[in-house]
């Protein structure tokens, strides 16, 4: 074996002196005995261990099964560190650390731009590494980043926080904080998004080698019809991670953010100045990670069995003379092949076609990802939290459903690289036919005073000050909704004129409201003990059940294709570049897909919106208030254009593919010929 690469007999091409000697015939004695004198090229397996220390307890572990568990605790801790805690804390450490939504947006993405500017590289040179060591890198970039991801909260102090903001009409004479623009604090706080950004660049220094090599060492150790099923388990889990990160930091965020509240004053998690500790995961999985470095080290080069494995495949990359050209030049063994290396998986059309419509799909999914708890928060009238927990159950459970069944699928029916473009017309074909849900299960804005209706007759439309709370001095910039005896939602107690609260039976309701009109039911007789109550008006749309039922199974049918996507990549690319085709497909996965994806979907979202917040220093900030109708047709076109540019390419992917001669002129037995001249 030249530069640690798996050199396989079986996809040796006839400009080979093996491929020769199989088309023209029996050899001459002396080329047979030259051809036994020399080594067999073949992966070096060995036992699980350090060196010599290999206990006898570990080789249980020395196989496929052991890998792929390994394997998919690292994605599952990824998962939760990247895509759940992150997410989940961005607001906590906007407040914490006094920083707007466009540096955290810059910290999100920071973990994309490393993934791009390394995958290439890692995938280029850890081809012919150990992939296993690799990924035990892997673990410890991941681990190290999620420590120093929650390095500022040990070095920022205690949390301060500022006088209670009021939320009640207050008076003229009422001295009220924040209610005048002035500059800000000289703080220092806004630096430590320098730390954060070096910790999500670390993330995405040890990402890179996870989906890249680990999934192509799957792939090698494993027979080919079992490949789908390994890497749709792996990918399965991987989506797991969301899901913990999600409960778990939601959980933790519930706990005070220095851990010990101050006695002298008491806040509790509805008061706009609690924050919860939002650290403490960061360092729980920083320390489960690195416990991960320890098998990903013992295991070796490549798992026993892996050469006997590699002999029985046959090759179906795609005959464009790729396979020809990388095997007779040895292209790949130094940094000066890089370009030739790059040039060729560029001009492979079935790899590109793939590569696009994948990253199609990546922009929708990870579009949804982050929005759909606010769709189902403004189309159904849900609370944020509830919002958020309905997306979740939703999107995870049915995304990771699509990559098992796939990989089932694909795994029993034991389909060639065709057959399993064909299948993934198939499923992106259903997604697009489920996506009209948006057409049918939507609706409409409820009466919001102030917006799409006046305060009893008086004030204007798009306007939420009336003189019924023109002397209240609220402010546009605390957005707490609550719903009046008269139906109306109102943006806050303090526009709804309402002048104090009481808590009955543990439940806050509001009184002396000079904005809330007589209740409109039938029964105006009813004598209400409050005028207003904390949250949203219970919606009269009914459809979120439906809606629900038809957008999960248009993710299942759309992560249906995840896994046939990488397996038709590793399978139409020549065999010695297939963690470099995976390196190239993920960096336009993320210049094509998950960095666009949430950008345009907020862009449709925001061009919904109806009502603006303006605060006192007339800068605009989030938006309040959407139009439900627009919010769904526009979600639905951007979604449904995205799947018919998969459609289109995964079709061209078809047409291009062409299956190499080798299929055909060697049959298995070839392998046994090989393993004779190997002995």
């Amino acid at each position: 074996m030249e530069g640690g690469g798996i050199e396989n007999p079986a996809f040796e091409t006839p400009s080979s002196d093996l491929g020769r000697r199989y088309h023209a015939g029996p050899a001459s004695p002396g080329a047979g005995a030259a051809a036994r004198a020399r080594p067999c090229p073949g992966p070096e397996e060995g036992p699980c261990g350090w060196g010599h220390c290999t206990p006898r307890a570990l080789q249980l572990c020395n196989n496929s099964e052991g890998y792929l568990a390994a394997y998919s605790l690292l994605a599952v801790f990824q998962g939760i560190v990247v895509n759940g805690l992150i997410n989940i804390s961005i607001s906590t450490i906007e407040k914490r650390y006094e920083l707007n939504s466009s540096l955290t947006g810059l910290i999100s993405a920071s973990y994309d731009i490393a993934f791009c500017v390394l995958s290439l590289f890692v995938s280029y040179f850890g081809e012919r590494g150990h992939k296993p060591r690799w990924l035990a890198f892997s673990a410890f970039m991941l681990g190290l980043g999620s420590l120093v991801f929650s390095l500022p909260h040990f070095s920022s102090g205690k949390y301060q926080y500022g006088g209670k903001l009021e939320d009640t009409c207050q008076t003229a004479e009422t001295i009220f904080a924040n209610a005048t623009c002035s500059a800000s604090t000289n703080s220092l706080l806004h630096k430590y998004l320098y730390v954060f950004i070096l910790g999500q660049l670390l993330l995405g220094v040890g990402g890179t080698p996870l989906y890249t090599l680990g999934t192509a060492f799957i792939d090698d150790s494993v027979p080919k019809h079992k490949s789908s099923l390994y890497i749709g388990i792996g990918y399965a889990m991987s989506l797991l991670g969301p899901a913990v990160g999600y409960v778990v930091g939601g959980q933790l965020l519930k706990v005070y953010i220095d851990i010990q509240m101050p006695k002298s004053t008491k806040v509790d998690q509805d008061d706009p100045r609690w924050l919860g500790a939002w650290w403490i995961g960061f360092l729980v999985c920083f320390f489960a990670i690195w416990l991960l470095i320890i098998p990903f080290s013992c295991f070796p080069r490549h798992l026993p069995g892996t050469a006997k494995i590699q002999a029985e495949k046959i090759s179906e990359t795609h005959d464009d003379g790729s396979q020809v050209l990388v095997q007779t030049n040895n292209i790949g063994q130094s940094f000066k092949d890089f370009p030739m290396a790059l040039l060729i998986l560029l001009r492979n059309p079935v790899l590109m076609s793939l590569i696009i419509a994948s990253s199609s799909e990546a922009l929708v999914a990870t579009g949804f990802a982050t929005f759909l708890p606010k769709f189902i928060e403004n189309q159904f009238g849900k609370s944020s939290s509830f919002s958020a927990t309905l997306g979740g159950l939703v999107l995870i459970p049915a995304a990771a459903l699509g990559q098992v069944i796939s990989g089932v699928l694909v795994s029993k029916c034991k389909m060639d690289c065709k057959g399993i473009i064909k299948f993934m017309i198939s499923t992106c074909s259903v997604a697009l036919i489920l996506n009209t849900v948006f057409l049918f299960a939507k609706c409409g804005n409820e009466p919001f005073a102030g917006v799409s209706e006046t305060y009893n007759g008086t004030g204007t439309l798009y306007n939420l000050t009336a003189p019924c709370n023109a002397n209240c001095r609220c402010l546009r910039s605390m957005y707490y909704p609550i719903c009046g005896r008269d139906d109306i939602q109102y943006f806050s107690p303090c526009f709804a004129g309402c002048a104090s609260y009481l808590f009955n039976n543990m439940k806050k309701t509001y009184h002396n409201c000079s904005c809330i009109g007589k209740s409109k039911r039938e029964n105006g007789s009813e004598d209400f003990l409050y005028e207003a109550v904390p949250g949203k008006c219970p919606t009269q749309c009914k459809f979120l059940p439906l809606f629900l039922t038809f957008f999960f199974f248009a993710v299942v049918f759309t992560f249906m294709a995840n896994t046939p996507t990488t397996v038709a990549i590793l399978r139409c690319v020549p065999d010695k570049q297939r963690s470099f085709a995976l390196g190239v497909q993920s960096v336009f996965l993320r210049l094509l897909g998950t960095i666009p994806g949430p950008i345009l979907f907020g862009v449709a979202i925001d061009n919904s919106c109806t009502l603006w917040d303006i605060n006192e220093c007339e800068t605009k900030g989030a938006c309040w208030v959407y139009d439900n109708e627009r919010m769904a047709y526009l979600l639905m076109g951007i979604s449904a254009a995205c799947k018919t540019i998969t459609i289109i390419f995964v079709v061209m992917a078809v047409c291009f593919y062409k299956p190499p001669p080798l299929t055909k002129a060697l049959p298995r037995k070839t392998s046994e010929k090989i393993s004779v001249i190997c002995t």
